[in-house]
């Protein structure tokens, strides 16, 4: 990070060399879109059902609670079987209940436990093989290519939160609901149909029949025993538990700029515009090797922001700083993501990204109730201002005790990777 900055645009090395990779992103990219459709769908339905915040609100309980419970099951199954298996079972799972949505919307379905329950058991299968799913870049790609390709996945991410609601919309309105879920199952075929040609990714230490075995212990220590990676970690989960802003955006917009539905809107747009805008012109970070500090400033620049947001008057301040703050937060993912995959020995990515998983659910969800409850006994303002400002000293004290993540490098691309079945002819990563 030294000397001249050079602005680049999004790394497409991934696509371009990996042909595992390019199938891999394009059917994630498909189903995100798919899941974001079907999103709203859930949401319109359980509304019509129920008339009841408290109905919609359990939309939360029916896929946090197997978000989390699954998640962490799911790292087991991913350091102990095929993780191109684990994967591709899940996904017919979430494409058995995308169909199951589908049936009980054409069939009038009136009972919201029931669609409740289907959301329940899509969201298990996803969280299921999300662990797995995650070590996929770093077994397909080279070291250097890691964060290039993970932002890749994260630009994907972003358009679906743009483009899926909007596209539900119109498919809702056209067609019905049952067409949104249809088009989901269509989209989980897609995304099972894009890991047929993927190698076979089973963890290191499995033979090469792909027997069973044990995982190697210390699956959750070695994230202590390694600073790294409790230290990337730890930031991440300092930014979004201390400075998360979502549940005081209708209470700013209430009090400066009189409730408008709309601006309330564009404080959401202005987040992903800034992520997207990030991942765009992610090049310019993912090939730098420092990502230890390049996560580090990127969580203080998303507290600096945030907190500024809460003092900003004029609407295209708040939003500009809202802009930047999402940008933040897109090179932090990528670069947190990169690093805890390459940090962390094979045997154990499963778990490891089960935690870093669980965290990413967590951190924003409790940083939200957190700002909530101080907002309301203080003001919304205080809460944004006193959030973002405990952020960078979280970071700061992260920093200040943790040299090894300070100083760490990316691995260079010196190795291919033990890829079990690799037939393809592309190169993989360096697994450290």
């Amino acid at each position: 990070m030294t000397g001249r900055v050079r602005v680049r645009f999004l790394d497409t090395r991934p696509l371009r060399g990996s042909r595992s990779f390019r199938d891999l992103w394009i059917g994630t990219s498909v189903s995100q879109v798919g899941g974001q459709i079907a999103n709203v769908a859930v949401l319109a339905q359980v509304w019509d059902l129920t008339g009841s915040p408290a109905g919609t609100g359990a939309i939360g309980l029916a896929t946090g609670l197997p978000m989390v419970l699954f998640g962490l099951l799911g790292g087991t199954l991913a350091d102990t079987f095929d993780r191109r298996a684990v994967v591709r079972a899940t996904t017919a799972g979430q494409l058995l209940a995308a169909a199951g949505m589908c049936a009980q919307a054409r069939s009038d379905n009136r009972d919201v436990l029931l669609l409740l329950a289907l959301v329940a058991v899509g969201t298990g299968c996803g969280a299921l093989g999300a662990p797995a799913r995650r070590t996929f870049p770093v077994r397909l790609l080279p070291s250097d290519q890691v964060a290039a390709g993970l932002a890749l996945t994260n630009v994907s991410f972003q358009a679906a939160m743009l483009a899926g609601p909007a596209l539900a919309g119109l498919i809702i309105a056209r067609w019905g609901l049952p067409a949104a879920y249809a088009t989901q199952a269509v989209a989980m075929a897609v995304s099972a149909l894009a890991m047929i040609r993927l190698p076979a990714l089973r963890p290191e230490g499995t033979d090469a029949a792909g027997s069973r075995r044990r995982p190697e212990r210390g699956g959750w220590r070695i994230v202590l025993r390694r600073p790294a990676l409790w230290g990337s970690l730890a930031t991440d989960l300092s930014a979004t538990l201390l400075a998360m802003p979502v549940a005081l955006f209708p209470l700013v917009n209430e009090m400066r700029f009189g409730g408008n539905p709309q601006t309330l809107g564009l404080f959401l747009s202005a987040v992903a515009v800034g992520g997207i805008t990030a991942g765009l012109l992610s090049g310019t970070v993912t090939r730098w090797r420092r990502g230890g500090l390049v996560q580090l400033s990127a969580a203080g620049l998303w507290g600096l922001a945030l907190a500024c947001f809460g003092l900003a008057g004029p609407l295209w301040l708040a939003l500009g700083c809202l802009a930047v703050a999402g940008a933040a937060d897109t090179v932090s993912v990528v670069t947190r993501s990169a690093l805890v995959q390459l940090e962390t020995p094979d045997g154990y990515r499963g778990r490891v990204s089960s935690m870093e998983h669980v965290i990413g659910i967590a951190g924003p969800d409790l940083g939200n109730f957190r700002g909530g409850l101080l907002a309301s006994a203080t003001s919304a303002p205080f809460s944004l201002v006193f959030g973002g400002l405990s952020a960078i000293l979280a970071v700061a004290a992260v920093a200040a005790a943790n040299t090894p993540l300070r100083a760490y490098r990316t691995p260079p691309a010196a190795a291919k990777p033990t890829v079990s079945g690799a037939a393809d002819g592309t190169t993989a990563g360096q697994v450290p």
